[in-house]
C-alpha cells in the first residue's frame, strides 16, 4: 500500500501526486486563495486535460476523481491532504513504474516546485508538455519490501528426564538411605536441641541433627553461609554426584546451556536475625555478608559459581509451593531449548526462634511435644497442626537426548506440571478446593496424562484441620473413580521442610517409582470422617506398580502447584 512507501513528508506529498488523476482546466479561482494557490492554478489552466486509465471502480475504489489532489490541496490542510491520498489503492501502472526516480522526473517536468526546488524555464515546461500530450501521468514510488520473520522450524517436543538426586533431611541425607526409612515408617521428629525452646508451646520439629558440609563446601564458606544455604550446596553437589557427572563429564558439559533454579521459602533467617543482634551493639560488629546470605536467590548463584555453570540461573520463593515451581520452570527451561541440564529443587532452615515462634504466633503448629514422633499425623481426626522440617532436596534435570548421549542413568520421566492460586485467604484453603481442583485439572490437560493412569499421589497434607480434607475432597473429585489409586504423605515421618518440601518429596516420588513401593501413613490411627481410607496407604508399605506420579505442594498465599513423574519408557 501507498501508506508503508511513505517515510517522510516529501514521500507523502509524492505519492499523492502520483495517485491522483489527471487535473481538469481550472477556469475560475476563488479570489481569497494566497498566491501560491494562485500559482498551482495557473499551472492547472495551462495542463491539457488528461484521462486517467484507471476507472472509478478499479485500483481507486469509489472516490470522486474529477477532484484528485488539487481540490484536496485547496481545500484543506496538509493533513488533511494526506488522508484523501493514503486512502486511495495504487492502479496497474503504480507497479509498472520507474519508482521514485520516474516520479522525481515527472514532477520536474511539469515545474511543480513542492519544497523550493530550483524552478525549470518555460520553454523546458513546453517540450514537456508536448512530449506528455495524451498520456497518461501513473508514476509511484516503488511498495516497501514486505517485512517477514523468519520462522523456527519446528522441532520434536523436548523430553525432559531425572538423572540424578541429591537430599538433606531429617531421616537421612542419601537418596537411598532417605527413602528406605520412609518405607519402614522411621519418624524424625524430636525435640528441639539448637536451642532453648522451653519458652514456647511448641518444642518439636523435624530437626537435622548430624550434619557436615565438609567435602562439599569450603570451609570459610560454611563458617560464614546461612543453614539453608550450606543444604542446598551439599544437597545440589550430591545431585550431580549421584548424576553420574564426574570432573571429566563436567569439563565436556557446554556450561551455558546447564543452570541452577533452587528456590527458598524463608531464605537466610539465622544470618540476618545474627545481623539484627549484632546490631544492637553496633553495625561495625554486622556480619558484611548479611545481606547476600540473608536472599533466597544466593544459594543458586553461589553452587553456579562452584560449577561454573552460566545458564538460568535464579531461585523462586512461593512459600511452602518453592519446589514444585523451580521444578517446573527449570524444567521448561529445557523443553523450550534453553537448557539442556538444570539443578532445581529447594531448601530451608527456619528452626531458630524466630521462625519458630513466627509459626507458634499464627497458631500453625502442632503441641503434641509430649509424643514427637506421634505429633505430624496427616488424615488423622487427631491431627493439631503441622510440624515443622528443615533440610533440601536437588533434582538433576536433563534433556533426554543429552542424557542419553553421555550414558546416564535415568531414574524418571518428568511429564509437567501447573500452578494456580486460590485467590482466597494468606493462610487458609479455598473451602471448596477450587484452586487444587483446578490445578490437577491443568498437569492432566497440559501433559496429556489421562487421570486413570495417576495412581499413586505424594500428597501435600501437612497435617492440619483445614488443609488435608480440602485436598483429599479435590483428590476425589479429580481420580474418585480410580480404584487403584493410593495416596500418603512423607510429613508424617519427616515434618513439614516449607520450601524444600516439594522437592524431597519428588525424591519419594520418583523413589516409588524406581522401587517398587509406595511408603506408609504413620500417626492415621482415627482416620478423619471426611477421608476414604481404601485410597489412603496403611500403616505399612505397599507394593505399586506406579504408572503416573502426581506430587502436590501448596502455600500461604493460595499457591497451588502440582508435578508429574512417570517410569521413562
Amino acid at each position: 500500500m501507498a501508506s508503508s512507501s511513505v517515510a517522510s513528508p516529501l514521500c507523502t506529498w509524492l505519492v499523492a501526486a502520483c495517485m491522483s488523476v489527471a487535473c481538469e482546466k481550472e477556469s475560475s479561482l476563488k479570489s481569497s486563495l494566497t498566491s501560491s494557490q494562485r500559482s498551482l492554478s495557473k499551472w492547472g489552466g495551462r495542463r491539457k486535460k488528461f484521462v486517467s486509465k484507471c476507472s472509478v471502480g478499479g485500483g481507486f475504489g469509489n472516490v470522486d476523481l474529477s477532484k484528485g489532489l488539487i481540490s484536496s490541496f485547496y481545500g484543506s490542510s496538509i493533513h488533511s491532504l494526506m488522508t484523501s491520498c493514503l486512502a486511495f489503492e495504487p492502479c496497474e501502472e503504480y507497479y509498472s513504474s520507474k519508482g521514485l526516480s520516474s516520479l522525481l522526473t515527472i514532477f520536474g517536468e511539469n515545474g511543480f516546485s513542492i519544497f523550493g526546488s530550483k524552478p525549470i524555464s518555460r520553454k523546458q515546461r513546453r517540450m514537456n508538455r508536448a512530449a506528455d500530450s495524451g498520456k497518461t501521468m501513473a508514476v509511484a514510488v516503488q511498495p516497501a519490501k514486505e517485512v517477514t520473520t523468519k520462522k523456527k522450524p519446528l522441532m520434536k517436543q523436548r523430553r525432559v528426564v531425572v538423572t540424578g538426586m541429591g537430599v538433606v533431611t531429617p531421616i537421612g541425607h542419601d537418596p537411598d538411605v532417605f527413602y528406605n526409612n520412609l518405607l519402614e515408617g522411621v519418624s524424625g521428629i524430636t525435640e528441639i536441641e539448637a536451642f532453648d525452646c522451653t519458652q514456647f508451646p511448641t518444642r518439636i520439629a523435624g530437626e537435622i541433627k548430624s550434619f557436615s558440609p565438609d567435602g562439599w563446601v569450603s570451609p570459610k564458606l560454611s563458617k560464614r553461609a546461612d543453614k539453608f544455604m550450606l543444604y542446598m550446596l551439599t544437597a545440589g553437589k550430591k545431585a550431580l554426584e549421584d548424576g553420574g557427572i564426574t570432573e571429566d563429564v563436567m569439563r565436556e558439559l557446554d556450561k551455558a546451556r546447564c543452570g541452577v533454579l533452587i528456590g527458598s521459602a524463608m531464605g537466610g533467617m539465622k544470618v540476618f536475625n545474627d545481623a539484627i543482634e549484632a546490631l544492637r551493639v553496633s553495625y561495625k560488629k554486622m556480619n558484611p555478608f548479611c545481606v547476600p546470605f540473608a536472599t533466597t536467590n544466593m544459594g543458586s548463584a553461589i553452587l553456579a559459581m562452584d560449577l561454573g555453570w552460566m545458564g538460568p540461573n535464579y531461585s523462586i520463593s512461593t512459600a511452602c509451593a518453592t519446589s514444585n515451581f523451580c521444578i517446573l520452570n527449570a524444567a521448561n527451561h529445557i523443553i523450550r531449548g534453553e537448557a539442556d541440564m538444570m539443578l532445581s529443587g529447594g531448601s530451608d532452615a527456619a528452626i531458630i526462634p524466630i521462625g519458630l515462634g513466627g509459626f507458634v504466633a499464627c497458631r500453625a503448629l502442632s503441641q503434641r511435644n509430649s509424643d514427637p514422633t506421634k505429633a505430624s499425623r496427616p488424615w488423622d481426626i487427631n491431627r493439631d497442626g503441622f510440624v515443622m522440617g528443615e533440610g533440601a532436596g536437588v533434582l538433576l534435570l536433563e534433556e533426554l537426548e543429552h542424557a542419553k548421549k553421555r550414558g546416564a542413568t535415568i531414574y524418571a520421566e518428568f511429564l509437567g506440571g501447573s500452578f494456580t492460586c486460590d485467590a482466597y485467604h494468606m493462610t487458609e484453603p479455598h473451602p471448596e478446593g477450587t484452586g487444587i481442583v483446578l490445578c490437577i485439572e491443568k498437569v492432566l490437560a497440559q501433559s496429556g496424562v489421562a487421570r486413570e493412569d495417576i495412581n499413586y499421589v505424594n500428597a501435600h497434607a501437612t497435617s492440619t484441620p483445614a488443609g488435608d480434607l480440602k485436598e483429599f475432597q479435590a483428590l476425589t473429585r479429580c481420580f474418585g473413580q480410580n480404584p487403584e489409586l493410593r495416596v500418603n504423605s512423607s510429613k508424617s515421618m519427616i515434618g513439614h521442610l516449607l520450601g524444600a518440601a516439594g522437592a524431597v518429596e519428588a525424591v519419594a516420588a520418583i523413589q516409588a517409582i524406581r522401587t517398587g513401593w509406595i511408603h506408609p501413613n504413620i500417626n492415621l490411627d482415627n482416620p478423619d470422617d471426611g477421608v476414604d481410607t481404601g485410597v489412603l496407604v496403611g500403616p505399612k508399605k505397599e507394593r505399586l506398580d506406579v504408572k503416573v506420579a502426581l506430587s502436590n505442594s501448596f502455600g500461604f498465599g493460595g499457591h497451588n502447584s502440582s508435578i508429574l513423574f512417570a517410569p521413562y519408557k
